[in-house]
């Protein structure tokens, strides 16, 4: 069987070396397809396999999937050649982007019409926390449940619009501070056993379908601004014959340019929550990418232990970056 990548020695690669080479002499037979754990891998897999084994008849491509316990699992697994495609969140797709060689091609669509998604904390029903200002008391008595740390709406928009917006440090405010995937952060509220944790409309959505009871345990008492959709990302170097099949896979897979049969594929996007996915660009990492500077710049700001010249520098660099990739959203909304 023919590899994608000329992976270099385990030598090398405990030695830190991490670059990968493309084999050059024939297009690829097997594509290791990357699943960030939103949920445990024994929920993720019969969601995925009906995809997965339509992606293998419409390309003539082995398609194996490949589950890791956390975000940063697939990204290293791209980075290393061992992923050549993978559904990422935003965040997790940025990394993959600067640190692994990939590329966006293709975005997912909510099935219920949606633009993006959002982030939430949650709360135990009978929980007095309200709001925010709650949340925030810091006076360590909470426990609270962060995202993996490569997640958009389970870290970085929590961290971002919660925490350094009110320049709070959630390990000094809290009790304890622990990162889960959204499903067992979702579980943990519900249980009693975190007094609040991040989460999305998606995966709550799944446990209202899932597990009744469980949802009727959980409020929410915050919500964010609106994230975009998740990115479907492919290792820059795959050759143009195997990009071509992927994308084309996607992008007419439960549409009307699709050979098969349609409603069946709607309905296997539906167990996924999408509907037909759409072209995309690493151009749609803009605003995450601005989130990401905007909770830099915050952190930095409450920082009370670095000098004020050091503190000014680091914020008009990180200030001008951010003013770069506002500039080009505004070229994009405008194009």
């Amino acid at each position: 069987m023919n590899t994608i990548f000329k992976t270099l020695a385990a030598a090398s690669l405990a030695a830190g070396v991490t670059t990968t080479a493309l084999a050059q002499d024939a297009a690829p037979e097997e594509i290791n397809f990357g699943i960030i754990s939103t949920e445990s891998q024994s929920n993720l897999k019969p969601k995925w396999a009906p995809f997965l084994a339509a992606m293998e008849e419409k390309t003539g491509l082995e398609v194996k999937p490949f589950f890791a316990t956390d975000y940063a699992g697939v990204i290293e697994g791209m980075r290393f050649g061992k992923v050549h495609l993978a559904w990422f969140g935003n965040k997790s797709a940025m990394e993959a982007v600067d640190r692994a060689n990939g590329e966006i091609f293709a975005q997912t669509v909510d099935v219920t019409g949606n633009p993006g998604y959002w982030s939430l904390i949650l709360a135990p029903k009978d929980s007095p926390l309200e709001s925010v200002d709650d949340l925030l008391k810091c006076d360590q008595s909470i426990d609270f449940g962060l995202g993996d740390p490569n997640s958009t709406s389970g870290y970085l928009v929590p961290m971002t619009f919660v925490f350094a917006a009110n320049g709070v440090d959630p390990k000094e405010c809290f009790k304890n501070v622990t990162n889960a995937n959204h499903e067992t952060n979702a579980m943990a509220v519900a249980n009693g056993h975190v007094d609040a944790a991040a989460n999305n409309t998606e995966s709550l959505a799944l446990i209202e379908a899932n597990n009744p009871d469980a949802f009727g345990k959980i409020k929410v008492i915050w919500k964010s601004p609106l994230i975009p959709a998740d990115p479907i990302v492919w290792h820059k170097e795959l050759p143009q014959e195997t990009k071509d099949k992927i994308k084309t896979f996607f992008l007419t897979y439960g549409t009307d340019q699709s050979d098969g049969d349609v409603a069946k594929e709607k309905d296997v996007l539906a167990e996924l929550q999408w509907a037909p996915f759409k072209e995309s660009s690493d151009d749609q990492l803009l605003p995450v990418r601005v989130m990401e500077l905007s909770k830099e710049i915050a952190q930095i700001k409450a920082d009370t232990t670095m000098a004020e010249d050091a503190k000014k520098a680091a914020i008009d660099k990180l200030e001008a970056e951010k003013a770069g990739y506002e500039k080009k959203i505004k070229t994009a909304e405008q194009s």
